[in-house]
């Protein structure tokens, strides 16, 4: 059976537990569902989601390339399932917690106004990311690669310097306590 090739469509209010198996190529998706969506195998590039809900969405080989995720649920996402080749996104104003991204390669990737609790960022590449803004409580980072990436407006997060490369990153003094956790040494705040 073939595939669907969907290009330049905008899509609203919509119910996705049907979503025709294809490729969307510079698609709008607007306040639509993809609650427990299988979106294995689909393709999606150049496009936007807006106010849409994809948690738990399954992601078994899913492409994703320079597609834009804005004031979208994304509970509970399996990122590390998606197809590698290519895959890069931007988070804006979402709610990733309990996500994985376990293993993942996704250098430059924006996560911005976003909160990112409990998300799992072990032994993926985030060199160059830039974490705008974000609550990273309960974040896991572990062997992570961290080298230039931008924390200074980021808050609640726990990083060991010495299970993650970190080399040029970007911290804030008022959130420095992130990186001096696992030290068990008072800070004065005065």
């Amino acid at each position: 059976m073939k595939e669907a090739y969907i290009v330049d469509q905008n899509f609203e209010n919509i119910d996705f537990s049907q979503l025709e198996k294809g490729e969307y190529e510079n698609c709008t998706f607007r306040n639509c569902n993809f609650e427990y969506v299988d979106l294995s195998g689909f393709s999606f590039t150049d496009c936007e989601f807006i106010g849409c809900n994809l948690s738990m969405a399954k992601l078994m080989k899913t492409a994703f390339r320079d597609v834009v995720f804005r004031e979208c649920k994304m509970f509970g996402l399996q990122f590390n399932d998606c197809n590698g080749f290519g895959l890069s996104f931007k988070f804006e104003d979402s709610a990733l917690n309990n996500s994985v991204f376990y293993q993942t390669s996704i250098k430059k990737t924006v996560f911005k106004n976003s909160k990112l609790i409990e998300v799992d960022f072990t032994e993926a590449d985030l060199s160059n990311a830039v974490f705008g803004n974000c609550d990273l409580s309960g974040a896991v980072f572990d062997n992570t690669n961290l080298e230039k990436a931008d924390f200074r407006t980021s808050f609640h997060y726990s990083i060991d310097p010495s299970l993650n490369r970190l080399r040029k990153a970007k911290f804030s003094l008022s959130e420095i306590y992130g990186l001096l956790y696992k030290l068990d040494i008072e800070i004065d705040k005065s």
